[in-house]
């Protein structure tokens, strides 16, 4: 193996394992941060390839820990539904000619979500709106995702606006970031982006993955979850940032 193939996977390991710690922190980013930082060394189709069996393992596990997966199944679908038909629809964003234009929409996603996050901006979604809405953020999710490999723009801003509980939520997140996951692996693979050897690396990436979720997880219990995710936010508006400018720089 070559010292530039080392040097490779040692910071695909490095992303991931800081990926997990913020997931295992504040229960959410190990996506946002893993395409934010391999967007900034690899292609975004590529980065989205490793990213699948990291994201699908650690969401699913984020599902299934709580007991109100099938109400929350039945309350969403129209929202999954609409996520897979996004994701499906433009999925050869990432891996066509716009290729190069999908880093600087990852920029403005995370820039968005950063702004969003940080301003702290309560949305409330009423019941009789659920039906229709649901089903439109769920194809925009999509699309920010066959587009940036980033799937909390709309899919976090509108769970947080349905009230859900704090437990519901949590499952609630983890849902779409499953569904998301697996329809954009099913629109990697049908681009032909989603070969064995990448597939490979991103078995290998869960490894580190799964060791920052757990750390994370301890460190939860001693840091204030607020103080930390609001670093990370401005971390994460200073990365979408350059990504996003990258190409006049």
């Amino acid at each position: 193996m070559s010292e530039a193939s080392i040097l490779l996977l040692s910071a695909i390991a490095a992303v991931f394992l800081l990926a997990g710690f913020v997931k295992g922190v504040i229960g959410l980013g190990l996506p946002t941060v893993a395409m934010g930082l391999l967007g900034a060394i690899m292609a975004p189709a590529q980065a989205a390839a490793l990213l699948i069996i990291p994201s699908f393992v650690t969401n699913i596990w984020q599902l299934v820990a709580g007991p109100r997966m099938w109400p929350l199944l039945r309350r969403l679908w129209l929202m999954m539904l609409g996520v897979c038909a996004g994701t499906w629809a433009g999925a050869g964003w990432l891996t066509g000619e716009g290729a190069g234009r999908a880093t600087v929409g990852l920029g403005i996603a995370l820039v968005v979500y950063a702004l969003v996050s940080l301003a702290a901006v309560r949305l409330h979604v009423p019941a009789h709106a659920e039906p229709w809405l649901s089903p439109v953020v769920g194809a925009a999710t999509g699309l920010v995702t066959a587009a940036t490999g980033v799937f909390v723009i709309p899919a976090v801003p509108y769970l947080q606006a349905l009230d859900l509980d704090k437990e519901e939520l949590v499952q609630a997140l983890g849902l779409s970031f499953t569904v998301s996951t697996v329809a954009l692996a099913a629109g990697l693979a049908r681009d032909g982006a989603f070969a064995a050897s990448l597939a490979g690396t991103s078995l290998l990436a869960l490894v580190p993955a799964l060791a920052g979720m757990l750390a994370g997880q301890y460190l939860r219990l001693r840091v204030q979850p607020e103080t930390f995710r609001r670093w990370f936010l401005l971390g994460l508006l200073a990365l979408g940032a350059y990504l996003t400018l990258r190409p006049w720089l």
